[in-house]
C-alpha cells in the first residue's frame, strides 16, 4: 500500500509541474518580448518588409500625427499614438518621436506583436502569425471610421 501512495504523490507532482511549466512558457512568450521596430524584420522578411515600406500607409503613419499635433490636446494626441505608432503605452513601445523614432510609424509589430524574442531566435511560435478581424478592429472600428470619414483597408494588409 505504501508504494501506491508514493506513486500517487509522484503523479500529482508531475502533473502540477507540467501544468506550471506550460503556464510559465506561455507567460514568457507574451510578457517578456519587447518592441524592436520593423527594421529588425527586414533581414529575414525582405519581400514583406519592402512591400510594407513601399505600399503600406502604415509605414508613414507618423506623418499625419505630426501634421495634426499642434491642433490636439495631450489626450487626443495619445489616442493618435495608440494606432499610428508601434507599441505606444506598452513595454519597449513608442514613447516619443525623439526617444523612439524606429517605432514612430505603425510597423510590423502593431499586428504581429512585440518581436524581440522572434528576432533573436527566429522561432515562428514567438510571434503572432495569424490575425483575425478583432485584431484589426482595435484601430479600424466603426467609431474611428465615423470620426475620420474614411473607409479602412482592413484586408489591405502590409504584405
Amino acid at each position: 500500500m505504501k508504494g501506491k501512495g508514493v506513486a500517487v504523490r509522484i503523479g500529482v507532482f508531475a502533473t502540477v509541474f507540467v501544468v506550471y511549466s506550460c503556464a510559465l512558457a506561455g507567460y514568457g512568450i507574451t510578457d517578456s518580448a519587447v518592441y524592436v521596430g520593423s527594421e529588425a524584420c527586414a533581414d529575414c522578411h525582405e519581400v514583406e518588409y519592402n512591400n510594407y515600406k513601399k505600399f503600406s500607409k502604415k509605414a508613414h503613419s507618423s506623418k499625419s500625427v505630426k501634421i495634426m499635433a499642434s491642433d490636439l490636446d495631450p489626450d487626443e494626441l495619445e489616442e493618435c499614438f495608440a494606432c499610428h505608432t508601434t507599441g505606444y503605452g506598452k513595454p519597449g513601445g513608442f514613447v516619443s518621436f525623439e526617444q523612439t523614432p524606429k517605432l514612430a510609424d505603425a510597423g510590423c509589430e502593431v499586428c504581429h506583436g512585440p518581436g524581440s524574442l522572434h528576432a533573436e531566435d527566429g522561432d515562428p511560435e514567438l510571434i503572432k502569425r495569424k490575425m483575425g478581424i478583432k485584431d484589426c478592429e482595435v484601430c479600424h472600428n466603426a467609431e474611428r471610421v465615423s470620426n475620420f470619414n474614411f473607409k479602412p483597408l482592413i484586408f489591405g494588409g502590409a504584405h
